[in-house]
């Protein structure tokens, strides 16, 4: 069976690190969040007319990423009194 677009296998890793781990571990984490936002940009802006739904799929892979980091945050602030 097929992987899904979101994650098809030429972004397999090598030694077991994907390419968007390797994107993550190269930048800060205002750059990965502007990667992944820049990304959404981009595949939003073009689905009707290039891939359709694979692209809104594309998009919202891309912003469960996004909603991961701000879980992870969350998680490491103290709460707001």
């Amino acid at each position: 069976m097929p992987k899904p677009p979101e994650n098809p296998d030429h972004y397999d890793g090598y030694r077991g690190v994907t390419c968007i781990e390797a994107i993550r571990n190269a930048l800060t984490e205002d750059e990965f969040r502007g990667f992944l936002w820049g990304n959404v940009l981009k595949y939003m802006w073009r689905w009707p007319k290039k891939n359709g739904k694979i692209d809104l799929k594309k998009a919202r892979w891309l912003i469960d990423r996004l909603i991961e980091l701000e879980d992870e945050k969350e998680a490491t602030q103290p709460p707001k009194s």
